[in-house]
C-alpha cells in the first residue's frame, strides 16, 4: 500500500479533474497529503468516509475536492448547479469561516458560492446570503438549526453531502440535540464524511450520523502528534505559574506563540499582565463577539501581536502557519484536547515546540496525556533562580491588571451595562492599537 502511495505524485492521479487540479496548484498545493491520497479516491467512488488524520494534514482539501468535483459533474449533466449541494458542520465559528474560505478559493474559477452560518453574526444578514442560494453551507450546529427553524424558504432537502469536521466534538453531548434535529431534516440518501484528528469508537455515536458502509481511513495512529513537534513539560508550583510563563515567553521572545488557558476570564487577565510587561499579547475566547474574535485572530496572523492567549475555542482546525510555540498554561482536563492544542504548531511539515506548565494540582491530567500519546515528554530546562527574579515585576503587573479589570467592570455596571463585558473593553484597546501598558515595565523588563 505504501509503495502505491509513493507513485501518486499529483491530484490528477487521484482522479481530480484538470480544472480543480489547477486550482490546487494556484493555492500552492503541489502534491496531495497522506489523508488526501487515502480518502479522495474512495470519496470519488461515492463512498461514505470516517477519516482520522493529524491536525494540519490537509483534511479540508480531502473532503472539499470530491464535493466540488461532484458539483461540477452535476452541473455538466444538468447545465445548472444545484443550491444547497453540501453542508459542512464545525464545532467552532473560526473553523467554519476557515473551511468556507478554502471552498471559495478552490471553487473561485467556477463561481462557487458559500454561506457561513455561525453565532455572533446577525441572522438577517445570514438569511440574505441563504437567499442567494449558495452551493455550500458551512456552519455550527446551533446556528444552522436556528435557520432551518426560522428562515423562511430555507431547507436542506436537496442536500447531497454532509461533512462533520472535528467529528469527535460534534458527536458528543454538547451538540447532540442540534445534530439530531439536523440529521432528521436532511435527506437520508446522501454521502456523509466524518473527519477528525481524534475519533470515538462508540458505535452508537457513529450510527447516529447515519453512515452507510463507510470506508475507515487512518492516516495517523489513533492519538498522535507530528514528528516535527518538540514536546516538553515544566513541573512548577501553582503560585509561580505566571512567572514561568513570562520566563518561557522571554526566553523564546522571537517566537509566535499561542497560550492556552482553561477559562475565558484567564485569557483577558493574562493578556493584560503580559502587555503590562511589554509583550504584544491579545486574547481570544468564547465570550468575545465574533467581530472581536476575528479581529484578534487577524492581528495575530498579521504579526501585529505575537502572543495569542486563548481557550480551547482556538484549538481546533485553525491554520495559522506561523505559530512556533504552543504553551499549555492550564493542562486540559480532557487529554484529547491536548492533541488539538499542540496541533496549532508544527503544521504541514514545519517544526514547532509545545510546552506544558504542570502544577501540583494538574499532575493527574498530565499523566493521562502521556498515556494517551504513548510517550514520556522531555523536561523544559528552566533556570528556577532566574524565574523567581521575575516574581516582583510579575506580581505588580498582575495587581495592576486585576485593578483595571475591576475598574472597567464597575464602570460598566454604573452605566447600566452587564458586568461580563469588561473584557470587550480591554480587547477594544488591543484592536484599536492603543498602547495601554506602563512604560516602566518595558524598560525594566530584564531587571
Amino acid at each position: 500500500m505504501a509503495e502505491e502511495h509513493e507513485e501518486v505524485k499529483t491530484f490528477k492521479d487521484l482522479g481530480i479533474c484538470e480544472e480543480l487540479a489547477n486550482a490546487c496548484d494556484t493555492l500552492g498545493w503541489k502534491n496531495p497529503t497522506k489523508i488526501q491520497v487515502e480518502s479522495i479516491p474512495h470519496a470519488l467512488e461515492g463512498k461514505d468516509l470516517i477519516a482520522l488524520a493529524q491536525t494540519g494534514s490537509g483534511k479540508t482539501g480531502a473532503f472539499a475536492l470530491p464535493i466540488i468535483q461532484s458539483l461540477l459533474t452535476e452541473a455538466a449533466k444538468k447545465r445548472s448547479v444545484g443550491a444547497f449541494f453540501a453542508c459542512v458542520l464545525s464545532p467552532t465559528r473560526e473553523l467554519a469561516i476557515q473551511i468556507s474560505e478554502q471552498f471559495e478559493a478552490l471553487g473561485s474559477a467556477i463561481g462557487l458560492k458559500c454561506a457561513v452560518l455561525v453565532g455572533g453574526v446577525d441572522m438577517v444578514q445570514q438569511a440574505v446570503s441563504l437567499g442567494k442560494r449558495p452551493h455550500i453551507v458551512v456552519g455550527t450546529p446551533g446556528r444552522l438549526m436556528d435557520h432551518l427553524t426560522n428562515t423562511k424558504g430555507f431547507s436542506l432537502r436537496t442536500l447531497k453531502y454532509l461533512v462533520l469536521d472535528e467529528a469527535d466534538r460534534l458527536l458528543n453531548e454538547d451538540f447532540e440535540k442540534s445534530l439530531d434535529e439536523i440529521l432528521s431534516s436532511i435527506p437520508q440518501d446522501r454521502k456523509t464524511y466524518l473527519f477528525s484528528a481524534t475519533m470515538t469508537k462508540k458505535v452508537k455515536k457513529l450510527q447516529r450520523a447515519c453512515l452507510k458502509n463507510p470506508v475507515k481511513i487512518e492516516a495517523a495512529s489513533k492519538y498522535s502528534t507530528v514528528d516535527t513537534l518538540k514536546q516538553q513539560y515544566c513541573f512548577i508550583p501553582a503560585k509561580h505559574k505566571d512567572c514561568y510563563l513570562v520566563y518561557i515567553l522571554t526566553e523564546m521572545s522571537g517566537s509566535t506563540s499561542m497560550v492556552f488557558t482553561r477559562t475565558c476570564d484567564a485569557t483577558t487577565l493574562l493578556a493584560l499582565v503580559l502587555r503590562n510587561l511589554g509583550m504584544r499579547a491579545i486574547p481570544i475566547n468564547g465570550h468575545m463577539t465574533q467581530s472581536k474574535r476575528l479581529g484578534a485572530l487577524n492581528k495575530f496572523k498579521a504579526g501585529e501581536c505575537n502572543v495569542l492567549i486563548c481557550t480551547d475555542v482556538a484549538s481546533r482546525g485553525l491554520d495559522i502557519p506561523s505559530v512556533d510555540m504552543v504553551i499549555n498554561y492550564d493542562i486540559p482536563t480532557n487529554s484529547k484536547d491536548y492533541i488539538h492544542r499542540v496541533g496549532r504548531t508544527a503544521r504541514a511539515g514545519r517544526s514547532g515546540v509545545a510546552i506544558s506548565l504542570v502544577n501540583q494540582y494538574e499532575l493527574e491530567w498530565y499523566i493521562q496525556i502521556e498515556k494517551l500519546i504513548g510517550r514520556k515528554l522531555d523536561e523544559f530546562p528552566a533556570e528556577n533562580d532566574e524565574v523567581l527574579l521575575l516574581l516582583e515585576r510579575v506580581t505588580e503587573a498582575k495587581r495592576i491588571s486585576q485593578m483595571k479589570l475591576k475598574e472597567s467592570g464597575g464602570n460598566r455596571k454604573r452605566r447600566g451595562g452587564g458586568g461580563g463585558d469588561e473584557q470587550d473593553e480591554e480587547v477594544e484597546r488591543y484592536l484599536g492599537g492603543k498602547d495601554n501598558h506602563p512604560r516602566k515595565f518595558k524598560k525594566n523588563k530584564r531587571g
